[in-house]
């Protein structure tokens, strides 16, 4: 296969786009440079919005539960985070 050839479908069939509120923690703890105290986490980050199973939270509400108050690496803030929110499906949001 050439990369001259035009295909006008993808070559794998995508799925309905279903709308979820919140960005991913992975995403939102990327933008951030590591170690980083929970104080300045908040104060950077405080008031993005990120899902979890009961729906999107703030994640300063989400950090007043947290009771680490430095993290050396972005894998041990979202350990900490995750034991808060807890893992699982996440909802849909109704449009």
């Amino acid at each position: 296969m050439s990369d001259d050839d035009d295909d006008s479908e993808p070559a794998v069939a995508l799925g309905e786009r279903t709308p979820v509120e919140g960005a991913p923690l992975a995403r939102v703890s990327s933008r951030l440079t590591w170690p980083k105290e929970k104080s300045e986490v908040d104060r950077l980050e405080g008031d993005s919005v990120i899902r979890t199973p009961d729906g999107a939270r703030e994640l300063s509400a989400v950090l007043e539960d947290v009771e680490e108050t430095y993290f050396e690496r972005h894998q041990e803030f979202e350990t900490h985070v995750r034991e808060v929110i807890g893992t699982g499906p996440i909802p849909t949001t109704d449009e």
